[in-house]
């Protein structure tokens, strides 16, 4: 297609060998289990073979953490990696991802230990503002990068660190007490949109950090020429999500979801082949189990106002699949990161 900063000349390719191979391996896992588009979805619920279809396509993803975690001990164990970065971008399932990751490193004999980079964003009068004159607290700039390499380095030096807490309330770091230390078989887990950019651990050693990226790669097509939209299974999770446990209604959030995308084009998708591993979080079976929850809340999208466009669109959307009850769906899933019903706590 045509380059959006120069339309008389064609886009520039871009390799992104790692995504697409993580791609491609849920490709061959749809052509095992036989569902690659919604028809065949649709089918398999008609056929009551909703069961195995949860079951199987969950399997994967603990083969997938497993083997994740597997390689990060080998590291760990070689003298490296004493600190996970999880990126990704919105509504991926980087806190379930990295929760079920926690636990699959313990059976590896490790004793993780979770940092916030949240906690790290300079005082509100200090972040950068984007083009509307908002606040931006998606670049990595309102973030303190330089106390957060220290506190890494320090701690990686076998110190005893007071991490910092963010008030979102006043907008303010303040100190609670909150003191780590850690052990011979401990390692850091981090989890935030920056985790590949190279600046937000730029003073650290490079053998000490193993990076994930972390996003629902849908590889399921609604027919044999339309693939459903990564974006759009994203958003589905969110608008569910942010209705459920944070008190916006889906005009919020797909108000909201313009600036979200320029934020993941500016500061995520850049990085997201430094990762050294990448994990597709997408669930074959999920839009089926969202269907119903998603198209309630879009619903009471009034008509007179612009996002009624797009609630429109993803309520037609889902009528291509046909509902799948979350009552198969077990409580360590990732959707259930969306959802509810998760036996984790966020």
């Amino acid at each position: 297609g045509p380059d959006p900063a120069n339309p008389s000349e064609p886009r520039r390719p871009v390799s992104q060998e790692k995504m697409y191979k993580a791609f491609t391996d849920y490709l061959r896992f749809n052509s095992i289990v036989g569902v690659s588009n919604c028809g065949e979805l649709n089918e398999a619920v008609a056929n009551d073979r909703t069961a195995m279809l949860i079951n199987v396509s969950e399997a994967l993803h603990n083969n997938r953490i497993a083997t994740l975690a597997d390689e990060i001990s080998r590291r760990f164990n070689e003298g490296g990696a004493r600190i996970v970065l999880i990126a990704g971008p919105s509504s991926s399932g980087k806190t379930t991802f990295t929760k079920r990751l926690a636990i699959q490193l313990m059976t590896c004999l490790l004793q993780p230990q979770m940092i916030s980079l949240d906690d790290y964003f300079v005082d509100r009068e200090h972040t950068p503002r984007d083009e509307s004159g908002d606040y931006d607290y998606e670049s990595i700039y309102a973030l303190d990068i330089k106390q957060f390499n220290a506190d890494l380095n320090r701690l990686l030096a076998g110190e005893e660190v007071e991490l910092p807490y963010y008030n979102f309330s006043t907008g303010m770091r303040e100190y609670r007490g909150n003191r780590i230390k850690l052990g011979d078989r401990s390692i850091l887990l981090i989890e935030g949109i920056h985790g590949l950019n190279p600046e937000l651990t730029a003073s650290v050693d490079p053998s000490m950090r193993y990076r994930i990226y972390v996003s629902a790669l849908t590889t399921i097509a609604i027919d044999d020429h339309n693939w459903v939209p990564t974006t759009d299974n994203r958003l589905l999770r969110r608008i569910i999500r942010d209705h459920k446990y944070r008190g916006a209604t889906a005009v919020d959030t797909i108000r909201r979801w313009p600036s979200v995308r320029r934020g993941e084009e500016r500061w995520i998708f850049p990085f997201q082949e430094n990762a050294d591993a990448m994990f597709n979080s997408s669930l074959l079976f999920e839009l089926g189990v969202i269907k119903e929850e998603a198209d309630g809340v879009l619903a009471g999208v009034p008509r007179d106002i612009p996002e009624y466009a797009e609630a429109l669109r993803l309520r037609r959307f889902l009528n291509y699949f046909a509902p799948i009850g979350k009552e198969y769906v077990p409580s360590t899933s990732l959707i259930r990161e969306f959802i509810g019903g998760s036996s984790f706590t966020y």
